[in-house]
């Protein structure tokens, strides 16, 4: 008789724009090989060096729209006029395979998924202050003032909902932040309701006839 496969567990992580996000979660799958990230879907156009199934799933407007009517999204988004999407088989059948995995979306997502799979583990990552996030965002170099100050406004939006979430992590100093990221991901898989099934016989051995 085959052993039942453990379910994955789904970490949904959520940020500002300028908080560091992209970096710490290439971090944590750097550093776990159970981890494993979503790649969206989107229909805007494929940017210098980007690869179709690697960095998005590249549709064109009216695809994604047949996925949308047919519910193929765990959740989806139209932002500054394109869409963005996570397949919800694609999650679904990797956690069923007992691949935990990771969804770098915003606020608005994260609420669309604890709906859809509230067992979800759900993460919020924040600069230490306002004045950091605008000094990283400027440092990046690649958005104008302008653009800046739009994210600068998201941002204030978006930490609004940061009570929403299980999980919150300051990322100040990088390596303490992904530490951080990294022992939640432990602490989840040494849970009684993750632990219990694979210890079953080691429990049972260790306290006896009933």
């Amino acid at each position: 008789m085959s052993q039942a496969v453990e379910q994955g567990t789904l970490y949904v992580i959520s940020a500002p724009s300028g908080a560091g996000k992209t970096s710490l979660v290439a971090g944590m799958l750097r550093n776990d090989d159970k981890l494993g990230v979503s790649v969206s879907h989107t229909t805007r156009a494929m940017r210098e060096g980007e690869q179709d199934g690697v960095n998005y799933h590249f549709a064109t407007r009216a695809e994604f729209e047949a996925m949308i009517s047919q519910g193929d999204f765990l959740e989806h988004a139209d932002v500054f006029g394109n869409y963005y999407g996570t397949s919800q088989v694609w999650v679904r059948e990797t956690l069923a395979r007992g691949r935990d995995v990771i969804l770098e979306i915003d606020w608005q997502g994260a609420s669309q998924v604890r709906r859809l799979i509230p067992e979800c583990v759900s993460i919020f990552i924040v600069p230490p202050s306002p004045e950091v996030l605008r000094e990283r965002l400027v440092g990046r170099g690649t958005d104008a003032p302008g653009v800046v100050e739009r994210r600068l406004a998201e941002a204030t939006e978006e930490c609004r909902h940061a009570v929403e979430f299980d999980f919150l992590v300051v990322n100040d100093d990088f390596d303490i932040a992904l530490a951080d990221l990294l022992a939640i991901v432990r602490a989840q898989r040494l849970r009684m309701g993750a632990q219990q099934p694979r210890h079953r016989r080691l429990l049972a051995e260790l306290s006896g006839p009933a």
